[in-house]
């Protein structure tokens, strides 16, 4: 039926999972807790910045691999600099 699914143990503070896709759907998406992180930014100095991990399992004869990396790096850029396009209607 193509249905996506979310599972979301995060709130649980697990910082990493693969999800099973569950019969009939196809794909569901995996998000983790997101945990601080020492980083080094562009201009040389560190700092701490949350990360989050998310896994995405998808059915390949529904939903094509590039098509599913895709969606992935437009997750990613919403989640990292437009977070209230996705809490908004």
């Amino acid at each position: 039926s193509g249905t996506f699914t979310i599972s979301n143990l995060g709130m649980f503070g697990v910082r990493q999972f693969d999800a099973i896709l569950p019969p009939g759907s196809g794909s569901i998406l995996a998000v983790a807790a997101s945990t601080p992180k020492v980083v080094q930014f562009s201009n040389g100095f560190f700092g701490v910045r949350k990360s989050m991990t998310v896994t995405l399992t998808c059915d390949h004869r529904h939903i094509y691999g590039a098509d599913a990396a895709e969606f992935l790096k437009d997750l990613a850029d919403l989640i990292e600099n437009d977070t209230r396009s996705l809490t908004t209607a």
